[in-house]
């Protein structure tokens, strides 16, 4: 039998991680675990500063205030039983290391994410945070496409519910 304690959702808030927060929160609720929501903002010292400009302290500040609006937007919900959420945000200049150090220090059993699809040419370019997590988690991770292929549909999500 699977048992999941906790279910990180890893989100960049594109619509990919959208479908995947649906699937998280899904498997949270039905598992009765824990749904982690974490966004890894970009540390914009590394990005931005050189010897001839370094940002002002309030620009990362503010940039983490606005992920954690938008985390705790995303995770409103409006079901008679609320899930335990617990809503994080981190800065990293490697959003897939991030992911995988927070994964292990909540024991996670899960790892839900969206994949943006890129093409064959902008994926060497690139690179793929939801690869290297792949590669690197401590437990399974579940990618997500959106739209390809929902599974999770309303009637779902009222039966789960119901139960």
């Amino acid at each position: 039998m699977i048992a999941l304690k906790n279910v990180l959702v890893a989100t960049d808030f594109s619509v990919e991680a959208e479908a995947a927060l649906t699937y998280g929160r899904t498997l949270a609720r039905t598992f009765d675990a824990t749904l982690h929501l974490l966004h890894v903002a970009d540390n914009i010292y590394l990005r931005l500063g050189t010897d001839t400009f370094i940002p002002p302290p309030e620009l990362q500040a503010d940039l983490e205030e606005a992920a954690r609006k938008q985390l705790d937007a995303l995770l409103i919900d409006n079901d008679p039983i609320p899930l335990r959420t617990h809503p994080v945000v981190v800065v990293s200049s490697s959003p897939s290391l991030a992911i995988t150090k927070y994964a292990r220090k909540v024991d996670a059993d899960l790892i839900v994410m969206g994949t943006h699809g890129r093409g064959a040419f902008a994926h060497l370019l690139m690179g793929s945070v939801a690869e290297r997590v792949v590669r690197t988690a401590p437990c399974p991770v579940l990618t997500v496409r959106s739209p390809e292929r929902e599974f999770v549909t309303p009637e779902t999500l009222m039966a789960v519910t119901k139960a």
